[in-house]
C-alpha cells in the first residue's frame, strides 16, 4: 500500500506505513496524521501515527537484530547490502525527489544536489568504508613486568542507534545517519520529523522490498507526537542517540539520556557569521552571496551565515548591495526550477519567524521585507528580510531564526569582527571573504566554529567532518570522524611469552 497524491500538478507517491522488524505496518492504534504540503497548505495524504508501543516494538527488533545476527560482524555482507541500497535509491530517485519537494517545500533545484542526489551518491562511499575500514588495529608489543604482551585495538559497532531527524533536509539527514550507522554495523530506529515523514517511510519501503538488509536492522517509526521519539532517549536497550535539530531539543535529549549514560551525538543550531574583510575588491559579490544564502530553502538551514559582518568604512554600501540581492530574489512554487526560495515548512514555523521579525523591528532598522507576501496567495511564505544597524547582543543577532532573515552588523577592525563572530552560544559554521587567502585563513583560525568557508569554498562532503563547537553540538557527521561516532573501542592484551611475574585481577 502506498499513498499517491498530486502536489501542484505533480504526482507524489508516498508511503503511509511504518517499518518495524522487516514488515511495513500500520500504527498499533490505527491512527494517522496528515502530511501537509507547505506550498499549497493541503494534505498530501496520511501517515501512520506511531505510538510509544510501536517504538518499543521497533527497539526490540533492533536489539534482536544486533544481538542475534551477524550484521555487526559481517563487513562484506554490510557492503553488499549498502550497494543494494545505493542501487535501489538510484532507481527510486525521482520518487524521492517528488516527496522532498512536496513535503519539505524544498526548491526542486536543491534536490539535484544536497536534498536528494548527493545523499544517494554518498551511500556508495559508506558501502566501501564498511568493508575497508581497519576494525582491528595491532599495536607494537610491549614488555611489562617481564611479560611480553601483544595488543590489539578493536573497533566494534556501538549497538542499537536511535536516530531522530528534522524536516529541513529530510532525506539528506536521514541518510547522513543511516549510511554510516549501518556501514559501521549498528542497527537503527529512525524517528523522522512529523512535518516530513515520507522522506523516511519511503526509505523504509525501499529497504524492506529492494535490499537484503535483515529484518530489524532498520526500523522507521513516524509519529505526530514528538514524545514518541523521546522513548529512544530513555530505553536502556538503545545504546546511542543521534539527533539533528534545535539546541533546545538537544539539551533535553542529553538530559534524558543521562540516566542510562547513553552515547549522544548532536548536530544542533547555529548563528553563523559571514565576515567581509575591508580589503575585498568586489563588495557586491561578497554581500550578494551572503544575502542569497539566507533565502535558499527559505533560510531553513543550521549552517547558513545569517549574520553579515561589514567593515564600518563600507557598511552603508554593503547594506545596500545586500538589499539589492534580496529585492531581486525570486520565490514561490518550489516545483519551478527558477525559484531557490520556497515556503517555510509549516504555519507554526512561519509564525515563529514572524515573531522574531516583530522583535527585530524594536531592536534594529528594518531595511526590507518583514511580512507575508501577497503572492503566492497560498503557502507558508515570508518575504526575504534584512535588518541593519543590529547590535551584536540583540535577540535577532543571537538567536537562531531559521527563516529568510539577514542581520547586518558593522565592525571596527579585524579583532572586533572576530569578537562579534565568537559572541554566540553557537559555533557551527562561518565564512570569511578577503582578497588575501592567507589573511582570510588567519581570521578563520580564530573563529570558534566547526566549519568555515573562505571566499565561497564548499566544505560539505562525505569525506570531511561536519559539526559544531559549544552549543552547536557534540560529535561530527561525515568523514572518518563521523563514521567512528558509531563505533566503540575495545583494547585486547594477549600474553605473548612468560618472562617474569604475571599480574592478574
Amino acid at each position: 500500500m502506498t499513498d499517491t497524491s498530486t502536489a501542484s500538478g505533480h504526482e507524489v507517491r508516498g508511503e503511509p506505513r511504518l517499518l518495524i522488524d522487516g514488515k511495513l505496518v500500520e500504527s498499533s492504534s490505527g491512527a494517522t496524521f496528515a502530511n501537509v504540503d507547505p506550498a499549497t497548505e493541503k494534505s498530501l495524504g496520511d501517515t501512520a501515527d506511531g505510538t510509544a508501543a510501536d517504538m518499543e516494538s521497533a527497539i526490540a527488533a533492533a536489539r534482536r537484530a544486533f544481538d542475534e545476527t551477524s550484521w555487526s560482524t559481517d563487513h562484506d555482507f554490510r557492503r553488499r547490502c549498502l550497494d543494494q541500497l545505493h542501487a535501489a535509491l538510484e532507481a527510486n530517485k525521482e520518487e524521492l525527489r517528488a516527496v522532498v519537494v512536496a513535503e519539505a517545500g524544498s526548491p526542486i533545484a536543491l534536490t539535484y544536489a544536497i536534498q536528494v542526489d548527493l545523499p544517494i551518491d554518498d551511500v556508495s562511499h559508506y558501502a566501501e568504508l564498511a568493508a575497508s575500514y581497519p576494525y582491528d588495529q595491532p599495536m607494537p608489543e610491549r614488555l611489562v613486568f617481564g611479560q611480553r604482551t601483544k595488543r590489539l585495538v578493536l573497533r566494534e559497532a556501538t549497538g542499537v542507534v536511535g536516530a531522530i531527524t528534522p524536516w529541513n533536509f529530510p532525506l539528506f539527514l536521514n541518510m547522513a545517519k543511516l549510511s554510516p550507522a549501518l556501514a559501521a554495523g549498528n542497527t537503527v530506529v529512525l524517528k523522522p520529523a512529523p512535518d516530513t515523514p515520507w522522506s523516511a517511510t519511503v526509505l523504509g519501503r525501499i529497504i524492506a522490498e529492494q535490499t537484503d538488509i535483515p529484518a530489524g536492522v532498520v526500523n522507521v517509526v513516524a509519529s505526530a507526537d514528538h514524545m514518541v521519539g523521546e522513548v529512544l532517549t530513555t530505553d536502556p536497550r538503545v545504546d546511542m542517540v543521534t539527533f539533528t535539530g534545535s539546541t533546545a531539543t538537544g539539551r533535553r535529549i542529553m538530559a534524558k539520556g543521562a540516566d542510562t549514560v547513553k552515547k549522544v551525538f548532536l548536530e544542533l543550531g547555529g548563528k553563523s557569521a559571514n565576515i567581509v574583510l575591508d580589503d575585498v575588491e568586489d563588495l557586491g559579490a561578497a554581500c550578494s552571496g551572503g544575502a542569497f544564502a539566507v533565502c535558499v530553502h527559505a533560510g531553513q538551514g543550521c549552517a547558513i551565515t545569517t549574520r553579515l559582518l561589514l567593515p564600518r568604512s563600507r557598511y552603508d554600501e554593503g547594506v545596500e548591495l545586500a538589499k539589492a540581492t534580496l529585492d531581486a530574489m525570486s520565490f514561490g512554487d518550489p516545483w519551478d526550477a527558477s525559484n531557490l526560495m520556497g515556503p517555510l515548512v509549516s504555519d507554526k514555523q512561519r509564525r515563529r519567524v514572524l515573531s522574531y521579525i516583530e522583535k527585530g523591528k524594536s531592536e534594529a532598522r528594518l531595511v526590507r521585507g518583514g511580512a507575508v507576501p501577497s503572492e503566492p496567495a497560498t503557502g507558508y511564505f515570508v518575504e526575504p528580510t534584512l535588518f541593519a544597524d543590529v547590535d551584536p547582543k540583540a535577540t535577532i543577532a543571537q538567536e537562531e531564526i531559521f527563516g529568510p532573515v539577514l542581520v547586518a552588523i558593522p565592525y571596527e577592525d579585524e579583532d572586533d569582527a572576530v569578537r562579534i563572530a565568537n559572541d554566540s552560544i553557537y559555533g557551527l559554521s562561518g565564512a570569511v571573504t578577503s582578497t588575501s587567502e592567507d589573511r582570510a585563513l588567519a581570521v578563520a583560525r580564530r573563529i570558534r566554529t566547526g566549519t568555515m568557508s573562505i571566499n565561497g569554498g564548499v566544505y560539505l562532503a562525505p569525506d570531511v567532518p561536519f559539526g559544531g563547537y559549544r552549543q552547536s553540538g557534540v560529535g561530527r557527521e561525515h568523514g572518518r570522524e563521523g563514521f567512528e561516532e558509531y563505533l566503540e573501542t575495545k583494547t585486547v592484551a594477549i600474553a605473548a611469552e612468560a618472562g617474569g611475574p604475571k599480574l592478574t585481577g
